[in-house]
């Protein structure tokens, strides 16, 4: 993210983010990782495909990104890496208003995972990821059971 992006145009970035954005995390199954879940953290964009070429301006403004095409006429511009997603939220937090909490919360949920050690560490980092399910509106989210 370009550190000299003016208080203006961060404010801008925090009410698309309010408008047309998600931050959410997700615990993907995968008997690969410790616990048996791989903890996948993202901040998405989206537009519609009719106006590209803004939204890859707006996006070159981030730069922390990727933009991708969905089969159905919207692009999202996701960040998904977790330095990138700091980035990204420290510079945009004094302006967010609709999902100010989903960004405190994204925030605790990065410093857990560091803190990661054993399963009771992991069983908290799960209750915070479900927790997104309060904040969030999805029509496929399911409940799940908190065992590492």
């Amino acid at each position: 993210m370009k550190s000299s992006l003016s208080s203006i145009r961060r404010a801008y970035l925090a009410g698309f983010l309010d408008g047309d954005g998600s931050i959410y995390a997700r615990l993907k199954p995968n008997a690969d990782y410790r616990y048996g879940y791989q903890v996948a953290l993202y901040i998405v964009l989206f537009q519609s495909a009719k106006d590209r070429s803004k939204f890859e301006e707006l996006c070159a403004l981030i730069g922390l990104g990727h933009i991708r095409d969905r089969n159905d006429g919207i692009l999202e511009y996701t960040i998904n890496r977790i330095d990138n997603i700091k980035k990204f939220l420290i510079s945009i937090r004094p302006f967010v208003i609709l999902k100010r909490k989903q960004v405190e919360l994204m925030f605790k949920i990065i410093d857990q995972k560091q803190k990661v050690e054993k399963a009771n560490d992991f069983k908290v980092l799960m209750k915070m990821i479900d927790s997104f399910r309060e904040l969030n509106y999805s029509k496929k989210r399911k409940k799940r059971t908190l065992t590492p």
